[in-house]
Parts: structure tokens; C-alpha cells; sequence
């Protein structure tokens, strides 16, 4: 049997790989720094399979056109970076009204406004979370090296298909402008998961049907099965209502489709955490830097482990507080100026919990992580 080879990819190359691993046949963008990559591939790559590209006027037409290609059938994605993520909000919006799975990249950089193109950042994190308005549960994965960045992208295309909503894979510069030798997964090698598809028939059909795990089945527009798509609150038929009755029906169904599941979507590396006194919890390229610290503190004796989070969105409350039960302090590393430690400090409001931040556009270094735990111990 041949060996397998190893590819040189750059994070953003490999997001695509991914993408197309779980089955992405459709790709509508417009070019932003520092994601621009990702469009790049896309155009070179879906051709060859049957796929479609398209670079559309702006990230508006972007996000609507993948919404509308995801409601068609194929397996959709787009990236940008923040400001293209703000253009976005609005239809994001509508694919969590809508219920349409599809994937948005945000390769997050320096901002508010143009800020920081080329420089690194994790400032996005809340607006993945919040950025769209009304009522929803948001799904955010983070990889933390080109091969994460493989399996996070292919995690991401199935939990929105599982769970028929949009999903978030928030890179940041530095992990998507990384160049490491990798392998990408065989034919077979990982479980992909694709939309339940109705076994009603057209006349009996329901688009937004109550179902016990909270997730309608979701025809092809084609395959006989005609529905109305709105972004107004919905019935289960997919049209409009005022109805008291009908409306928090519709909302606790996009609630708890993902809060009642969260055991399918949570998803943290542990390090050294059995007998830590002080504990790391980073994600993305800081996490890097959190586990390379926590083995230097850990050969002079420190009692330090690390957290690094692989779901960002539903925030894993559960697991966080129960691995950092016993330890004395906490450290939360990030790449902005404190979004993530609101979440730590909510969920455990008695520990000492200290902030590392950085949001001057460069990188974390282990060395600054490890200063950081001289002070606190």
C-alpha cells in the first residue's frame, strides 16, 4: 500500500480541502484580506469536481447567494473577515430564521472598521455569538493549526447539516496564513452527515415540522416538495404568523434544536489539567502558545494545564467549570481586548481568573504566556 503524502498547506488551502471533503459543491465570496485564499482555492478546486464558484459584487450578495444555493441542495460555504462578517449579519440572520445550513469562514483580523488587514486578531468571537439580532443559538468551531483546520471545517459542514443552521468557523490570520506539512483524510476516513431528507409525502410535507429532536427534514427545491422561505416568523408551513400562539413555538424550536444537544457540538483539548492549580484557556493561535507555556511550567514543576476550546459557540459551560474545579487560578489567554474572559468569569465567579491580552495585531508568544504564570503563581 503506497504512503500516504503529506501536503505543504496554508491554513485557508486547507479549509477548502475540508470544505470539499464534507461535500461543499458551492462557493459564492468576494475577496478580503486575510481570507482571500480560501476564495482562491475554491475557484481552482470546485470546477474539477462539478462544483460552482462565484465571486459575487459584495459579501451581502455573498452570504445570499449561498443561502439560497444551500435551500437548492449543495453544500455551501463562504469566507471573509470582519468587516465582511458585519455585511453579512443580515442574512446570516435569515439562515437561522430559515433554518439553512451553510458554513461562513471568518479569518478574523485587527479591527473595528479596516483596522488591522494583515495583522492577527480574535476580536470577532462575540459577533459570532451575538452578531445577528433576535433570538438564536449560535455554533462557532475554532481550529488551532492547518490540521485542525481540515477536521474543523469538515465539523463545521456537518453540524450545520445536522442541525440545519449556519455555523461559524472563526480562524484567525495567523492559523490561515501557516504553511505545515499535512494529511488530509482518506476517502471514507471520517463520517460526513448530510440533511435529513422528507419521507412525507408533497401533500402531507411540513418544511418547518415539529419533530422530537427539533430538526425539520429539508427537501431540494426540484425534488418535488413545494414550500414557502421567508425570514418573517414562520408556522410550520413556512408561512407568516402574528399568532401568539405560533410564534415562541418557532423561536424555542431554533433554541433548542442546538441547546438540547450540546454534547454533539462541545468540543476542548485538555492538557495537564488532573492535577493543575492554575489552568489556560485559549483558543485559535493563542492556544498555541497556552500549550507550548504549559509544558515549559511544567518542567520546572509548575502545576499549570491548558484548555484550548475547539467549540467557541454554545460556550461549554459544563466542562469548563467541572475541569477547572480544582484549580486555584485561572488564565485566559486571547487576541483582543477581553470577549472571551466574560464567559469564563460568568460560569465561575469564584475563582481568580487573569487575563492575557494582546490586540496589537502580532502573535502570542509562549514566553509572554509563561511570564504570566510566574506572576499569578
Amino acid at each position: 500500500m503506497p504512503a500516504r503524502e503529506r501536503k505543504l498547506l496554508q491554513g485557508n488551502q486547507a479549509c477548502v480541502h475540508g470544505a470539499i471533503y464534507a461535500g461543499m459543491r458551492f462557493f459564492a465570496g468576494y475577496p478580503i484580506t486575510p481570507s482571500t485564499e480560501v476564495a482562491e482555492m475554491s475557484a481552482r478546486l470546485l470546477p474539477r469536481i462539478g462544483g460552482r464558484f462565484i465571486q459575487m459584487e459584495d459579501e451581502i450578495g455573498s452570504i445570499a447567494a449561498v443561502v439560497g444555493a444551500s435551500i437548492s441542495g449543495l453544500k455551501s460555504m463562504t469566507a471573509t473577515s470582519g468587516p465582511g462578517y458585519s455585511l453579512m449579519l443580515e442574512n446570516i440572520g435569515y439562515a437561522y430564521m430559515t433554518e439553512t445550513p451553510c458554513v461562513i469562514v471568518n479569518v478574523q483580523r485587527g479591527g473595528p472598521s479596516t483596522g488591522l488587514p494583515t495583522k492577527v486578531s480574535q476580536s470577532d468571537t462575540m459577533q459570532a455569538r451575538y452578531g445577528p439580532h433576535g433570538d438564536y443559538c449560535a455554533i462557532a468551531v475554532a481550529p488551532s493549526t492547518v490540521a485542525d483546520t481540515v477536521t474543523e471545517t469538515i465539523r463545521a459542514f456537518n453540524l450545520a447539516e445536522r442541525f440545519r443552521t449556519p455555523v461559524t468557523v472563526l480562524l484567525d490570520e495567523v492559523i490561515a496564513h501557516s504553511r505545515e506539512l499535512i494529511y488530509l483524510p482518506e476517502e471514507g476516513e471520517l463520517e460526513i452527515y448530510n440533511r435529513v431528507k422528507p419521507t412525507a409525502s408533497p401533500e402531507e410535507f411540513e418544511a418547518f415540522a415539529l419533530t422530537p429532536n427539533g430538526v425539520s427534514p429539508m427537501p431540494s427545491y426540484g425534488e418535488g416538495y413545494r414550500y414557502n422561505v421567508t425570514g418573517l416568523t414562520h408556522d410550520t408551513h413556512g408561512f407568516t404568523t402574528n399568532r401568539v400562539d405560533e410564534i415562541p413555538v418557532k423561536l424555542e424550536k431554533l433554541r433548542h434544536k442546538i441547546a438540547d444537544y450540546t454534547d454533539e457540538i462541545e468540543k476542548i483539548r485538555v492538557e495537564h489539567m488532573d492535577d493543575a492549580e492554575v489552568a489556560i484557556i485559549a483558543y485559535g493561535s493563542a492556544a498555541r502558545a497556552a500549550l507550548q507555556a504549559t509544558d515549559i511550567a511544567r518542567k520546572v514543576g509548575a502545576k499549570v494545564g491548558a484548555v484550548q476550546l475547539y467549540s467557541i459557540w454554545p460556550f461549554p459551560d459544563a466542562k469548563l467549570k467541572e475541569l477547572c474545579g480544582r484549580c486555584k487560578k485561572v488564565i485566559v489567554a486571547e487576541l483582543n481586548m477581553g470577549q472571551l474572559i466574560t464567559e469564563i468569569e460568568r460560569i465561575m465567579p469564584d475563582k481568580q481568573i487573569t487575563t492575557l491580552q494582546r490586540y496589537d495585531g502580532e502573535i502570542l508568544t509562549p514566553l509572554q504566556v509563561v511570564k504570566k504564570i510566574e506572576e499569578v503563581l
